[in-house]
């Protein structure tokens, strides 16, 4: 997929969307419902009434990209919000452009590891075994 950049805002304009809108029509929904311009290098995307689609709008620098993906099964997860729009992070963004529930997934918590001066220890010694070989 030819995309935006990796540091590109994420916008889902919360509701339904008339898909058959082009890039015009899209440009127009971003200025007056999303507040936002079109051509800031973020990325905007839209759904429609079944669920099933999705279109991408943003800028690239040279010109405006329409990205349109439909799933064979399933429906991408929209925030119950029925106007406006919703900021979301790009790894919930991978995760929507995937078909992800990105409402669901939970991080595991990440703790230190709890030995640390034993498997620093351990590391060292096998190194040293090792480089004892050569």
């Amino acid at each position: 997929m030819i995309a935006p950049g990796a540091n590109a805002r994420v916008y889902l304009a919360c509701g339904v969307t008339d898909m058959r809108k082009g890039i015009d029509g899209l440009m127009a929904l971003v200025q007056s419902s999303l507040r936002q311009k079109p051509a800031s290098g973020s990325v905007f995307a839209f759904r429609g009434r079944r669920g099933d689609r999705i279109k991408l709008l943003f800028w690239d620098g040279q010109g405006f990209c329409l990205y349109y993906k439909w799933l064979e099964s399933g429906k991408f997860v929209w925030p119950p919000i029925r106007d406006g729009a919703m900021q979301m992070s790009a790894q919930e963004f991978s995760l929507l452009l995937a078909g992800i529930d990105w409402t669901r997934v939970k991080r595991n918590a990440v703790k230190g590891p709890s030995k640390a001066g034993l498997s620093y220890w351990f590391c060292l010694k096998i190194l040293a075994h090792r480089c004892a070989q050569l």
